[in-house]
């Protein structure tokens, strides 16, 4: 899998300095790497790191190239660069054109040219799957499913019936689409379900987390749009949409008919509360709770950052004190502003 630095310069478009010939053999961190690794460097504050690299290349910017004695490959923007070249050295297996003879596809489904029908996988009644489309094993595609070109779902994944999926698009194992939404009526104690009819449309360029879900919409769609990256163990109520290029990370919860703008940043454990609106742009660290609108982009948070135990029991003291003291603090002020107009 080895590649000339010449090669790798040609790939990305890089300016190259050093030997043109040199045989790159994989990608390794900066502080790590060795002789037949090329790395890069697009943090200002590693550095001091390029004096001791063992790499025999790194890629880097202009301003940085005289730091590193070695060959380097000049680009603006070194962590793009990197993700383009880790396709280069990925080590995915390579999946043939084939249907197993184990799979169970319905004749009246659409399979494209060159795909890919692993063991077991089922295909049912309607259901049309796109050009070079690969399907791992035990992936289920419900009735009228559409999949676009160019897929990747790997082991049991399950698309429900009813769902549009776009193209380029990986889904990991265990992720759901199409579940059925969290609806119910309740009369006098008793649950009564909400048919969800509503399904859900996933755009172009989107990734999908292992065993995240995605629910169907209860009577309009829930709607992912392209290039939004979800990461693994999400939950996307019904009706929900999530704008163009929005990253979400893991064990994030999103509740029902909520709208979340474009490119937005939801880090690992927030949870949006329903029928809310929010800004493209919008930011939330991590573990917040977002329980109204959002109407300006910028970084939202919540929830107190950690402490030792000790400090934090005595913490949780003061917090169940503040009603007190906010009346205690009202009656002062009061006699202040009295003992000032007295005098």
């Amino acid at each position: 899998m080895s590649k000339t630095l010449q090669q790798i310069a040609e790939f990305l478009g890089a300016e190259l300095r050093g030997d043109s010939g040199l045989e790159i053999q994989g990608l390794a961190p900066l502080d790590k790497a060795k002789d037949g690794d090329i790395t890069f460097l697009s943090d200002t504050k590693y550095v001091s790191v390029l004096s001791d690299c063992k790499a025999s290349a790194v890629i880097l910017p202009e301003k940085f190239a005289d730091q590193f004695q070695g060959a380097a490959l000049i680009l603006d923007n070194p962590y793009l660069a990197f993700a383009k070249l880790s396709h280069l050295f990925d080590p995915t297996p390579k999946l043939s054109s084939s249907i197993h003879p184990t799979a169970v596809v319905s004749d009246t489904a659409t399979l494209g040219e060159n795909v890919h029908i692993g063991p077991y996988v089922v295909i049912e009644d309607g259901a049309v799957i796109g050009r070079n489309t690969q399907l791992m094993a035990h992936v289920v595609i419900g009735a009228n499913s559409r999949l676009g070109d160019d897929c990747r779902l790997y082991p049991r994944v399950t698309v429900y019936h009813g769902v549009e999926i776009g193209n380029q698009v990986i889904i990991q194992s265990g992720a759901i689409i199409g579940s059925d939404g969290f609806g119910y009526a309740n009369e006098k104690g008793e649950w009564h379900k909400i048919a969800q009819i509503g399904g859900v449309r996933v755009g172009n360029r989107v990734e999908i987390g292992a065993n995240t879900t995605i629910d169907r919409g209860a009577i309009e769609d829930t709607i992912i749009e392209d290039n939004v990256i979800l990461d693994n163990q999400i939950q996307i109520a019904h009706n929900v949409k999530i704008g163009y290029g929005t990253a979400m990370a893991a064990c994030s919860g999103v509740a029902g008919s909520t709208e979340i703008g474009k490119y937005c940043i939801i880090g690992g454990g927030s949870c949006i509360s329903g029928h809310l609106k929010i800004a493209d742009g919008a930011q939330m660290t991590g573990m917040a709770a977002i329980t109204g609108n959002i109407k300006e982009p910028g970084v939202y948070s919540s929830g107190t950052g950690y402490q030792e135990t000790k400090q934090w029991r005595k913490s949780v003291v003061r917090y169940r004190q503040l009603d007190d003291m906010a009346r205690t603090l009202k009656v002062l002020e009061k006699e202040l502003a009295e003992l000032k107009a007295s005098k």
